[in-house]
């Protein structure tokens, strides 16, 4: 399982396709229709969706997986009693599989047979994206819930946020304490600290500052620099998030503390929290589907009485 990308629906989607090609450092990989699909360095035909629309909201946030993996969440998804449907991917790249509503209403996509395509050369494109991260009213809650009808795993726990993998990287997602549900933030994976520093000062070079960075976290070990894109959510840049065994031991928030003054293990940036917060609660979710089984009974019949 692999985090691939996220597609937000939001206005003038076409400014905020030029300063994420133009300023942030991706590439264009194809306007069809209203829609802008961005790339980076990797495989993947694209990374970010933006389409036209009135409203700013989360589409939806897509992984991919085997055609095994996709078979497990189809049952688990089911068993927990969540609303789901078959999909069939009109995005980039296609691919059919499932689309998930959890609890607070994000959205997620499993896709398998999607198209990958050659990697393309430059040293400050993002890679992949590293992790989409959610606020969240009840963010134990939803730890909980992803790892019953998902089989992903809580990696750490902090005062702030609920950490969650799917693979080996200490988090391809993760749940805020907020209070409420949105979009948190989208973390773009950098080729090295230099690219992530390398991006800061192209940044500057635009008038804009990070709203928190460079620094370095404690869960997951990553370098990062966020800053408030033009177009409204957190977007961040990113380096070498941990990777974890198996049987990692998932920490508490009394593992993850620092001195005072501090808010990473660098300590050398400031934050601006009330930006944050502000650009944090900008991308809700929005569910345009009806929910269908994911398995005919006649299915779970059979697999009853086998």
């Amino acid at each position: 399982m692999k985090l691939r990308s996220i597609e937000l629906a939001l206005p003038h989607a076409g400014e905020a396709a030029a300063f994420l090609t133009d300023i942030w450092g991706m590439a264009p990989a194809a306007q069809e229709g209203e829609t802008h699909y961005l790339r980076g360095s990797g495989s993947y035909p694209y990374l970010v969706a933006l389409t036209e629309s009135a409203d700013a909201y989360v589409r939806s946030t897509t992984f991919v997986c085997t055609a095994d993996r996709l078979e497990q969440l189809k049952r688990s998804v089911t068993a927990a009693g969540l609303p789901a449907t078959p999909t069939v991917s009109e995005d980039l790249g296609g691919g059919h599989g499932i689309i998930v509503e959890l609890a607070e209403g994000e959205l997620l996509r499993f896709l398998v047979d999607s198209e990958e395509v050659a990697p393309i050369a430059g040293a400050d494109l993002p890679v992949k994206l590293t992790h989409v991260v959610f606020n969240s009213a009840d963010a134990e809650a939803t730890g909980h819930l992803v790892e019953q009808a998902l089989g992903f795993r809580v990696s750490d726990r902090t005062k702030g946020m609920v950490f969650v993998r799917c693979n080996d990287s200490h988090h391809s997602t993760a749940f805020a304490r907020a209070g409420f549900p949105s979009l948190n933030h989208i973390a773009f994976e950098m080729a090295d600290m230099d690219a992530v520093m390398r991006g800061i000062g192209r940044l500057r070079d635009h008038d804009m500052v990070p709203a928190w960075g460079p620094g370095r976290h404690g869960p997951g070990a990553n370098v990062f620099a966020y800053f408030i894109a033009p177009f409204g959510p957190v977007i961040e840049f990113s380096t070498a998030v941990e990777k974890v065994a198996e049987d990692y031991q998932a920490g508490a928030p009394e593992d993850w503390t620092w001195p005072e003054g501090r808010i990473d293990q660098w300590g050398m940036s400031d934050k601006d929290f009330a930006g944050l917060r502000a650009a944090e609660e900008k991308f809700r979710h929005r569910r345009d589907w009806d929910a269908q089984p994911l398995i005919q009974p006649q299915d779970l019949i059979n697999e009853e009485q086998a």
